[in-house]
């Protein structure tokens, strides 16, 4: 998928399409012609019975709005009952007409607008990996309900989202679109942001109906490139990377976007175990399936189709039900059915999908449900009143995760001088991070507004850029490639020494500098994989000059993935994890470095120590040759040129307090099938001030009929404490938490030893054991 970048920059408002709408939004068409029967199966038969193959193919074409179809051709083709739906339109008076148009065909089938609302629409909240580390389900499900109303309310009915996608390799550009490494915790992220979407039902007019994606595996392509390979054993599949999707599934998504990468030699777009055995017949999905970008035509890439005659049977034939922004199904199905090489019923299949996902979104009912009519416009799309800033400032300040505060450098005073330092200081554009929808970078609150609103009458913010993101010119052209005509990446002209001299100045005339650094948005983006994971060798440069400096230091980091930065941990006073934090980014900021809020996140994905050390996932599998801290390190599974483990754990984060857990209490030393037992901690605050933590849960079968994981995480628990404040935390465990998948893909519970893990992170826990019997 490619971004709107222009309407993301606030650059691109007016309609699409002229002419003047209606009064009444139905009024120049009339209703569809046939009112919807209470039966949906009933109603979807008699009207694909009525359907010419060629409006059954046209059902089947998802059209992107801009250069790969002019206008007045987009609307010939709705006209003519060609075009099943459209993305990349963002505003009811760009839709109005298109949905006209539908209308005026012969059978009135109403169209679906779709687009990328990842993390926010108009509002942009965090980042999904951000919205993860709020280890808060309600945090994610608000985003997600927010982001809804608001797409709904520009005329979308579907959102491309949420992406589901196991990470455990930060070199891929899109683990920012993600939430993180873990079964557990992206199921419940999917969960959570399906539920807010869709609401209580995806027909309702404050609501769009959720694609989860990319169906399968994206994650994990090889080498962290985009695009790439994915070879991996059946196992492995489902005991870590399908089951977010599933969840996603299971809370009701209405559709699913299918991933570009191939699975074990066969693409995703090509393949019927994928879509007809697992999702269909295992699962029982009954939605819609669209293809990715142009993924139909990448089938002769991939190697698996000659032609493109070839490719089009091949994903109808594997249960692509639409295709996205190619034209592979309208040039080559017409033949292949009347060839007979394609059965009309594939054909008649995919259309009942498309149409039942319309069915669900209530546009048979209404296909203006919310368009609206042309006089409820609102008057300015980018209307402040719009903006959701409160939520989304609430969600930035869960978000982010304190990694170092030495000496307490933080929370900072209100008083004296505050340098604000860093390319990312002062970027607008780079705090919505990737997939801002139409989110506007005029409307974003960047760290140095964030700073001098907080300090205005008690302090002093002085600032300096201090570096370019990078100096290196094949990057900023790769970043701005996509908008040459408007580069989000812009060079200050000055010399590298003269910036850093300009922020060596600053820093020494100040009480304390907060350097903004990390990466560009369009540096952890889709096609941005990268071969390194340090900060740019200008920010590094730039910070080691404001070490010298000897005045207290905060890193402020701003990026969408995990960074190797071991210079950084071990030489700067205090680091905060901010991520991109939307809209609201700059205030939430400011909240935690002055101590108005606590930081209570926690990271849902590892921290490496060196780009040699990925993968470096906690839930790896145990393995013979373990390496034990405080034993010989030969002949033990480690790196002899460095510290074992991670940099940063999964899991980790600190607080402006402290606490402490007790040891675990089991309710039970064995586990009968069918029955409970219950795992108790008492967590305390320790510190001087009220704070929020995570206690988490993790699980590890110690003996197994297959190879399993040193721990897994299985349950937790966010709690708010005052200072000397104790409670108890009580998690329930029964035999579905200890299945798994076998030799034999049987989900089971093997009899046997179970250690319980709780702790505040992954590595620091409390450990109990229990028998299943």
């Amino acid at each position: 998928m490619f971004s709107s970048l222009a309407i993301a920059a606030g650059l691109a408002c007016a309609p699409m399409f002229g002419g003047a709408a209606p009064a009444t939004a139905g009024a120049a068409t009339g209703p569809v012609a046939v009112a919807p029967s209470p039966d949906k199966r009933t109603f979807i038969d008699d009207l694909v019975g009525r359907m010419t193959l060629d409006e059954k193919i046209g059902q089947l074409r998802l059209i992107s709005i801009g250069p790969e179809m002019p206008a007045a051709k987009l609307m010939e083709e709705i006209t003519a009952g060609r075009v099943g739906g459209t993305f990349n339109s963002v505003t009811r008076a760009d839709n109005r007409p298109l949905q006209q148009a539908a209308t005026r065909s012969r059978l009135k089938i109403p169209m679906f607008f779709a687009y990328d609302v990842v993390h926010g629409h108009r509002t942009v909240f965090p980042i999904s990996l951000a919205l993860a580390s709020s280890w808060d389900m309600g945090v994610v499900e608000k985003a997600a309900r927010i982001s809804g109303q608001e797409a709904a309310a520009d005329g979308l009915d579907a959102t491309f989202a949420p992406m589901v996608d196991i990470s455990r390799d930060p070199r891929w550009g899109r683990t920012s679109e993600g939430f993180g490494e873990d079964p557990f915790m992206v199921s419940q992220c999917a969960r959570a942001s399906v539920k807010g979407f869709q609401g209580t039902s995806p027909a309702n007019a404050d609501s769009v109906m959720a694609f989860v994606k990319h169906f399968a595996l994206y994650g994990a392509v090889e080498g962290g490139r985009d695009y790439n390979t994915v070879d991996m054993s059946p196992q492995r599949m489902y005991q870590d990377y399908l089951p977010p999707y599933r969840a996603g599934l299971e809370a009701g998504a209405g559709g699913v976007m299918i991933a570009l990468n191939s699975i074990n030699g066969q693409p995703a777009t090509s393949n019927k175990w994928l879509l007809r055995d697992l999702l269909r017949k295992e699962w029982g999905f009954k939605g819609v399936t669209v293809s990715d970008h142009g993924a139909i035509d990448e089938l002769l890439r991939h190697g698996v189709a000659s032609n493109g005659r070839e490719a089009a049977r091949l994903a109808i034939e594997a249960g692509v039900d639409m295709s996205m922004a190619d034209t592979r199904y309208l040039e080559q199905l017409p033949t292949l059915v009347k060839s007979g090489a394609v059965p009309v019923a594939l054909i008649d299949e995919a259309v009942r999908e498309v149409l039942g996902a319309k069915y669900d979104m209530g546009l048979f009912q209404d296909p203006f449900r919310r368009i609206g009519a042309a006089a409820q416009d609102p008057a300015d799309v980018n209307a402040e009143s719009r903006l959701h800033r409160a939520e989304a400032r609430e969600a930035a300040r869960k978000s982010m995760v304190l990694l170092e505060n030495r000496n307490q450098t933080l929370p900072l005073k209100k008083a004296g001088k505050v340098a604000v330092i860093g390319p990312l200081a002062d970027a607008p554009i780079d705090i919505m991070g990737s997939w801002s929808a139409a989110g506007v970078a005029k409307q974003s609150v960047t760290l140095l507004q964030g700073m001098r609103e907080a300090l205005a009458g008690k302090g002093e913010v002085l600032y300096a850029r201090g570096a370019n993101i990078t100096d290196d010119n094949r990057v900023v052209g790769y970043l701005n490639f996509l908008n040459w005509d408007n580069p989000e990446v812009v060079q200050d002209k000055r010399s590298s020494g003269e910036m850093i001299e300009e922020a060596v100045r600053v820093a020494r005339d100040a009480d304390v500098v907060v350097v903004a650094a990390g990466e560009t948005r369009g540096m952890s983006h889709e096609a941005s994989s990268r071969s390194s994971l340090g900060l740019p060798g200008s920010q590094q440069t730039l910070l080691k000059a404001l070490r010298s400096t000897g005045k207290p230091l905060v890193l402020v980091l701003m990026n969408g993935r995990p960074l190797t930065i071991n210079w950084e941990k071990d030489n700067v006073d205090a680091i905060l994890e901010t991520w991109y934090a939307g809209t609201e980014g700059g205030h939430a900021i400011a909240d935690l470095l002055f101590g108005d809020e606590n930081p209570s996140g926690k990271l849902p994905i590892t921290f490496p120590r060196s780009l040699g050390q990925i993968p470096t996932y906690y839930n790896a599998l145990r393995i013979g040759r373990p390496f034990t801290p405080g034993k010989a390190p030969n002949y033990t599974s480690q790196y002899f040129e460095e510290d074992y483990g991670p940099l940063y754990p999964f899991g980790y984060g600190l607080s402006y307090t402290t606490f402490s857990l007790s040891e675990v209490r089991l309710s039970d030393r064995k586990l009968a099938r069918q029955a409970k037992l219950t795992a108790s901690v008492t967590v305390k605050n320790t510190g001087a001030r009220a704070g929020e933590t995570v206690v988490q849960l993790y699980l590890q079968d110690v003996t197994a009929s297959v190879v399993r994981p040193v721990k897994e995480l299985k349950d937790f628990r966010k709690v708010m404490l005052a200072p000397g404040e104790s409670r108890t935390i009580e998690f329930p465990i029964d035999e579905n938490m200890l299945k798994f998948y076998n030799a034999k893909l049987e989900h089971v519970a093997e009899p046997g030893d179970f250690n319980v893990q709780v702790g505040l992170d992954s590595e620091s826990v409390k450990t109990a054991i229990f028998t299943l019997e």
